[in-house]
């Protein structure tokens, strides 16, 4: 078996597959788990059920655009892939397609929390897993009011999601400044620290006998025969029996070579780390009007979030690490003080629909697609590595693929 791409979705494909049994080369343009997933803020949030493309975001998002600091910003540009996937994006944000979204993503995310769980337990995964929930956090009761509807819409799903009042959250996290006017906060949601996350899974991929290849950019596929014939990256070539696709960001680059409509678009997020803080919060936030995340572990303290469409550029914009840093005096008594042990950006693989891809390539009956996992890689990781497993292995998949396939987009 080839897997391509090193990040946490291609390691936990890996491990499952070394698991049942099969030899596995894993091959990754830099080091593996050096992704998207090493400086996100390691949320593992059935929470975010709600798709992203929902009624009134175009109105929003053009708001922002007006701000330079705002959640959301794209970069002027000519770019026809970016430009489809925006008129994607638009014409699903409708309530029946929002209604149909979460109808698919809170099982899928439920199932994906469960087998997360579950593999750090058995793997015995040190990566600081807690479930103590994360809390959505609102300074304005216009803006809470205005959100009114996730709770119940959780609920119905399944989901566990209570309303908290500014005195009850506070009460909850004393890290949150008076003027906080209330909370939700969803119990069943857990974190983790996604970098010891992707160590871990690591070593534990090398320990299980995979060969690791790293530093090695994927420079062409060959298909032939409706099959995977030749992989060629630098000095070196792969015929693989079978092959797994998870690049992430990258995998529309490389897809369109095998025919492949992969509409992925790289969101840049940002991060800002700190050394562990007296006063930091004990609970994972999101600043609601501001969309910035803040995390807390044991040995340190985390910032992040943003989205930014501008390509591959792997410069770190200053406006946004500094808004990061603002939102956080606007909702904490106690701000992260000092300079950060880390700033940081990575590319996440943004679909239109706000669903992985996992299948079965149309056509291509040796390659197995596991990418589009937008701001949930770490979350859906393990389900995906379990889904991909039992492709391989011709078992029936534990959760209905049907949604998630490739197919969708041709």
């Amino acid at each position: 078996m080839l897997v391509a791409g090193g990040g946490v979705i291609g390691l936990c494909c890996a491990l499952e597959l070394l698991r049942a049994g099969r030899q596995v080369t894993l091959i990754d343009r830099g080091k593996v788990g050096e992704g998207a997933s090493h400086g996100n803020c390691g949320t593992i949030t059935p929470s975010h059920s709600a798709p992203l493309a929902m009624p009134g975001q175009i109105r929003q998002a053009l708001a922002w655009m007006l701000k330079p600091d705002a959640p959301f910003h794209i970069r002027p540009r000519l770019d026809l892939d970016l430009a489809r996937w925006l008129l994607h994006f638009a014409a699903r944000c409708n309530r029946a397609d929002f209604e149909r979204g979460v109808k698919i993503k809170a099982p899928l995310l439920i199932a994906a929390h469960a087998h997360l769980a579950q593999l750090i337990a058995r793997e015995s995964l040190a990566c600081g897993w807690e479930s103590v929930g994360t809390l959505n956090v609102f300074r304005s009761e216009a803006a809470m009011a205005k959100s009114a509807w996730l709770p119940p819409l959780l609920r119905e799903a399944g989901l566990v999601c209570e309303v908290l009042d500014g005195p009850a959250v506070r009460a909850l996290e004393p890290a949150l400044r008076p003027e906080i006017v209330g909370a939700f906060w969803h119990k069943t949601d857990s974190h983790l620290r996604p970098e010891r996350y992707v160590a871990a899974l690591v070593e534990r991929v090398r320990a299980y006998g995979a060969t690791i290849i790293e530093d090695q950019p994927i420079e062409s596929i060959e298909r032939a025969g409706g099959r995977v014939q030749s992989v060629r990256a630098a000095d070196r070539s792969f015929a693989p029996r079978e092959m797994v696709f998870a690049l992430g960001a990258w995998s529309p680059l490389l897809g369109k070579a095998l025919g492949l409509k992969l509409p992925i678009q790289p969101g840049k997020g940002y991060s800002m780390t700190f050394a562990a803080q007296a006063g930091a919060p004990r609970l994972p936030l999101t600043f609601k009007e501001r969309q910035v995340c803040s995390t807390t572990w044991e040995n340190g303290y985390r910032l992040g979030s943003t989205m930014e469409f501008a390509g591959f550029d792997a410069r770190l914009n200053r406006v946004r690490l500094d808004a990061l840093r603002r939102a956080a005096g606007e909702y904490l008594v106690h701000p992260p003080q000092g300079e950060p042990l880390e700033q940081w950006c990575g590319w996440r693989p943004m679909v239109y629909d706000d669903l992985p891809i996992i299948g079965r390539a149309p056509g291509i009956a040796n390659l197995i697609l596991a990418t589009g996992h937008g701001m949930l890689g770490v979350t859906e990781s393990a389900l995906t590595g379990v889904l991909v497993r039992e492709l391989v292995t011709g078992q029936t998949p534990s959760f209905d693929l049907g949604p998630l396939s490739p197919a969708r987009f041709h």
